[in-house]
């Protein structure tokens, strides 16, 4: 009997598209997720590649040959290694990231390129309490909007204070609308949006489910006060596409 009931409580996995499963509000990006995770956001994030063409030029202002920069949760690292291949290999250039398998897959994509990309270092660690040296330039690309609300006012303080005088920080987030309605519109325009990407409802509804507590997008007003509260007064939008935003900071 107990077995019995205890079949019926747990709830199966359920798939999000990609090849990817997850179980309800307890998305991750550990397990296998790494493996297909390129796939994955590329298509469930609009315009994510052309993100990374804006973080790419940016650099170009802040870089020096000397620097240090960063990404923050850099997944399976293809930022990073596209902005390690743009500047010269006196600049160092680490990615970060909580889940070990995100790192590994990172390391193995390096470990395929040709020519090797020297000046790129991963690390399994978090970006919360990593011991950042002062840098020109920091990404936290998608990534914030997964860091719990309670600290995340803590990470902007220790980004500021990580930066140099002068160096930049792009946050790209996707962000809640600023009232009810917008959110409604905004919400069903995402919806049609994965449905043109080949997800189907199933999968949409279930990658819903499993990021209910994971992820917890603010407002642009809300992410541009931490910001503000942090230290930075030169913030400006620098992408946006309904609710996805590219915020470019300056210290």
């Amino acid at each position: 009997m107990t077995e019995h009931i205890l079949e019926k409580t747990i709830s199966p996995r359920f798939a999000v598209g990609d090849g990817i499963q997850s179980d309800n509000a307890a998305w991750s990006f550990g397990g296998d997720t790494p493996k297909h995770f390129e796939d994955h956001v590329s298509k469930s994030v609009p315009y994510y590649a052309e993100g990374h063409e804006i973080v790419l030029a940016t650099s170009d202002f802040f870089v020096k040959s000397d620097s240090v920069c960063y990404e923050l949760g850099c997944s399976t690292g293809a930022l990073t290694r596209r902005l390690a291949r743009r500047h010269p290999e006196s600049v160092r250039w680490v990615g970060i990231d909580i889940e070990p398998n995100m790192i590994a897959q990172a390391e193995k994509y390096v470990a395929e390129t040709s020519p090797p990309t020297r000046n790129v270092h991963y690390l399994a660690d978090d970006i919360l309490s990593y011991p950042y040296e002062k840098s020109d330039f920091m990404v936290a690309y998608y990534t914030v909007q997964f860091v719990h609300p309670r600290v995340r006012q803590e990470l902007f303080d220790r980004i500021y204070a990580s930066l140099n005088w002068g160096g930049a920080f792009m946050l790209f987030e996707k962000v809640r609308a600023p009232d009810a309605r917008f959110q409604d519109m905004a919400s069903s325009l995402y919806v049609d949006y994965k449905l043109s990407k080949g997800y189907d409802a199933q999968e949409i509804i279930g990658k819903a489910k499993s990021l209910k507590g994971v992820l917890e997008p603010f407002s642009s007003a809300g992410n541009v006060d931490m910001l503000k509260r942090a230290g930075f007064s030169d913030i400006m939008t620098i992408f946006k596409h309904v609710c996805f935003e590219g915020f470019f900071c300056i210290k």
